[in-house]
């Protein structure tokens, strides 16, 4: 039972990482394809804060992140990946990291810059966990010490990517996307319904979030005998 769980554990982790475990795969090309995507359309800016979210829950968003903050940091920017979903965060699984410390923990001044930023196994990639779930996310997304926080990491990366809660379920993405240079919508293909990606695109400009674009992910394509799912 303990060896399939492992085995199970590494199956889970390839799906996450591939553009890290298999940076020549058709679906590795298709991140870098956004990543591409994501730097033209700020064309007359610097893009250096970025928020990823989506409608509603398991529809890929924390996969999208990871992959995004791997390609990035493939062209040897120094990106940091925040898991910003202090309600249900899942970063730390996906990198193999201790979350006993994190976001929530610099946040209520319980811990210092140092002590939270992990150097993950991708060059030039740094990760900040959620730390413990806390009883008022959005507030503390929201906090004057959020702000401050920024302003610390801010010349210290080329890229920040924020892994936020869905926005149908929670108030963080708006308050995240209202300060940050962009903001992605992850749906996806089969699940995700036209009315909820078009209710959450339209809290997200309430919040004035600059909405970059939407990947379409799980979407299946014939590739020769094989299907791959993909983020477009």
């Amino acid at each position: 039972m303990k060896r399939k769980a492992r085995k199970d554990l590494n199956s889970a982790k390839q799906r996450s990482l591939i553009t890290h475990l298999d940076p020549k795969s058709p679906i590795s090309e298709q991140y870098r394809t956004i990543r591409t995507n994501i730097e033209f359309s700020l064309a007359d800016r610097e893009l250096k804060t970025l928020v990823v979210t989506s409608s509603g829950p398991s529809e890929g968003k924390s996969m999208t992140t990871a992959n995004l903050a791997v390609v990035m940091a493939q062209q040897g920017k120094r990106v940091l990946l925040i898991d910003a979903d202090m309600r249900k965060p899942t970063v730390h699984y996906t990198f193999r990291l201790n979350n006993t410390f994190g976001l929530t923990n610099l946040l209520t001044k319980q811990a210092r810059l140092p002590e939270v930023v992990r150097k993950s196994e991708v060059d030039h990639l740094y990760i900040i966990t959620s730390g413990p779930i806390p009883p008022n996310p959005a507030e503390l997304l929201g906090s004057k010490a959020m702000r401050e926080f920024l302003n610390d990491v801010y010349d210290r990366f080329d890229v920040i990517l924020f892994d936020s809660p869905p926005v149908l379920a929670v108030t963080d993405a708006q308050i995240l996307s209202s300060f940050c240079d962009g903001t992605v919508l992850v749906v996806a293909s089969g699940q995700t319904e036209r009315e909820a990606a078009i209710e959450a695109r339209d809290l997200l400009q309430k919040a004035n979030a600059r909405l970059l674009g939407v990947v379409l992910n799980r979407k299946p394509m014939r590739e020769g005998h094989y299907y791959y799912y993909y983020g477009h």
